[in-house]
């Protein structure tokens, strides 16, 4: 695998021994985790995002994990290297903003008519409410959702990891007292506004980011298309952004 060469290059740099040993063993033993976690991204990525290319920059993650790993800091090295893995392959894809802009302006405004609906109405917005407030038809709105289904992906994955921060944090500089009160505070809100989600779209994240299924194995479970499913991921993901919108404006 060249993405293991480069690799192991890499670690043959290093002029610690025992260190260097300690860190190849991990990257080793986790490479496989570093497959797993491209392939599950992969159900969410444009077709123009690369298996290899997505592996590639996750073992270089899984390389900076096991350098900067410390284990008296409670976590295991599988969940710290976790999400260094996702977070290196989510940065890579990120530099490259596949998405014209007419795509993120649709999703803006996809988020706006849930917005005005649920502020009107004092419920949960359905499909068919969204799509007469934005004046497009249904196939349209559901054309919409599948365009966004890749750029939703990035921000919501950054902020539902499970205690990311604090695993984080310790090979990182320490943020002010202000800042982790903010993120805090971010993560509450967060947590509230996916509890008070539809349930079919709760599910849908809690099977695909808790569970790790793909796309496929959630839609056997609910009953509908590949497709269908990642409109839903997508609706979810631009329902919390119109209820999170003006988080700490208030």
């Amino acid at each position: 695998m060249a993405q293991y060469v480069i690799v192991m290059q890499k670690l043959a740099m290093y002029s610690d021994d025992q260190q260097q040993h300690r860190t190849t063993l991990l990257v080793e033993q986790h490479a496989p985790l570093v497959k797993r976690i491209a392939h599950h991204l992969m159900a969410r990525l444009p077709s123009t995002v690369q298996l290899n290319d997505l592996v590639q920059s996750g073992m270089v993650g899984l390389l900076e994990a096991a350098q900067k790993f410390d284990a008296s800091k409670g976590a295991s090295f599988e969940t710290f290297a976790g999400i260094r893995v996702r977070g290196a392959m989510l940065d890579d894809v990120r530099k490259d903003d596949w998405a014209p802009r007419s795509v993120h302006r649709n999703a803006r405004r996809v988020s706006e008519a849930i917005k005005a609906v649920e502020g009107r109405t004092g419920r949960d917005a359905s499909d068919q409410e969204v799509a007469a407030e934005m004046g497009i038809p249904l196939e349209d709105y559901y054309a919409y959702l599948q365009d966004s289904a890749g750029t939703r992906l990035f921000s919501y994955d950054e902020v539902t990891e499970q205690d990311d921060s604090s695993i984080l944090l310790a090979a990182s500089a320490t943020p002010s007292p202000h800042e982790n009160v903010q993120r805090q505070a971010f993560k509450d809100n967060l947590a509230q506004a996916i509890e008070a989600l539809p349930e079919r779209e709760r599910m849908v994240l809690a099977l695909y980011y808790q569970e790790e299924l793909n796309l496929k194995e959630i839609g056997s479970v609910l009953g509908v298309s590949e497709s269908r499913v990642s409109q839903i991921h997508s609706q979810a993901a631009l329902r919390l952004r119109s209820r999170l919108a003006d988080w700490g404006n208030a």
